[in-house]
């Protein structure tokens, strides 16, 4: 099969998405069915780094949207016909739908959280007739994408985020971050997330409401977040507010070679909130060995196996949210559970391989 992905990001990018994409695009490409991807992202944040075999990775239309229309006409007139057209997000899926009727046969669209829990626009809609098949990170996000979206495809297939144990794993506490935010002697909680006022459903405030009472349990407490945004200052500006300031360290944007080490620095992560598509965050937490506590209100109880790999609770319960901290704090790190294999990249390149034997079937028939 010949693919034409139109996504966000991937190789050069960051954060889940782009994750998600890069694992996708090296699965489908490692599979025989499959004899050539091209990909068109639409942002380009950094290198690239080595592309998989298979795979044309063309940034001539990346962090511009009139270049990345352009190029993506270019690529269909120097390329041909495509079988399959992956659409990698739902604000991509107007273009995608046009592109299908130029140079497809079939359409495939990725849904991965919030965007496709909120009703789509009437470009979206309209598009939506044109998809075949459907990904969903998660269960939670198809039945939240199905509650407005009344003309679903007939195929659809559960593909969650993948965790590469080769790169995270458990190990000792860095002393150099220890020594940068100043963490002896503290009990550290760790959430690592995009700081965006888009994305206040990250639970980041809930966690800074319940320190004042964590703190009479909990004295050494030191709350590390971990990521950078929009609503940073607003945070910041808050933490001041509540006089928490000694208990509360903001460390901005982490280098991905430094990732590693702030999990490990940890005792316990915590990303409670109600917006989450699955949150690849939670499966490099707990593959370095961290307790985690998820969230009852969104896919994140999927990542976390309903309860079985970390605590769930209702953020907007503060008297639960503290109560798992105060627990999660007390036990101890560096054990990984088997469980956790039903998130590595061999079973998520498994789950690529029966889906690429799906598109070819949905082909002939």
């Amino acid at each position: 099969m010949k693919l034409f992905a139109l996504i966000t990001d991937a190789f050069g990018g960051r954060g889940g998405i782009a994750k998600f994409n890069r694992d996708l695009l090296a699965s489908l490409a490692a599979d025989p069915g499959v004899s050539s991807i091209v990909a068109l992202p639409r942002l380009v944040e950094g290198p690239t780094g080595p592309i998989p075999p298979k795979i044309q990775f063309d940034v001539g239309g990346a962090n511009d949207k009139i270049r990345f229309v352009g190029a993506a006409f270019r690529l269909v007139l120097t390329r041909g016909r495509f079988d399959w057209i992956i659409c990698g997000h739902l604000n991509l899926l107007p273009f995608a739908a046009l592109l299908k009727k130029v140079c497809a046969k079939k359409l495939l669209l990725v849904v991965h959280g919030v965007e496709g829990w909120r009703e789509g626009s009437a470009a979206q809609k309209k598009a939506l007739k044109n998809v075949d098949y459907l990904i969903v990170v998660s269960e939670f996000s198809r039945q939240r994408f199905l509650k407005w979206n009344k003309t679903p495809p007939p195929k659809y297939f559960i593909l969650p985020n993948a965790v590469d144990f080769t790169s995270f794993a458990p190990g000792p506490s860095p002393g150099y971050l220890i020594e940068r935010y100043r963490l002896q002697g503290k009990k550290v909680l760790l959430t690592l997330a995009r700081l965006s006022a888009e994305e206040k459903y990250k639970g980041i405030d809930e966690v800074l409401d319940s320190i004042p009472l964590l703190l009479k349990q909990v004295p050494n407490l030191l709350y590390l977040v971990a990521g950078d945004g929009s609503d940073r200052s607003r945070l910041e500006q808050k933490v001041r507010d509540l006089g928490i300031a000694d208990h509360v360290c903001f460390a901005g944007h982490i280098l991905e070679s430094e990732k590693i080490d702030h999990y490990r620095v940890a005792d316990a992560f915590v990303m409670a909130g109600w917006g989450e598509g699955f949150g690849i965050v939670y499966l490099e937490a707990l593959a370095c060995g961290l307790p985690v506590i998820g969230s009852n209100l969104d896919a994140s109880q999927e990542a976390l196996l309903h309860g079985r790999l970390g605590m769930l609770v209702d953020p907007k319960q503060q008297a639960q949210l503290i109560d798992a901290v105060t627990k999660t704090l007390k036990l101890s790190k560096g054990s990984v559970s088997p469980e956790l294999e039903t998130f590595s990249l061999p079973a998520f390149a498994q789950r690529c391989s029966s889906i690429v034997s799906e598109l070819q079937k949905v082909l002939a028939a």
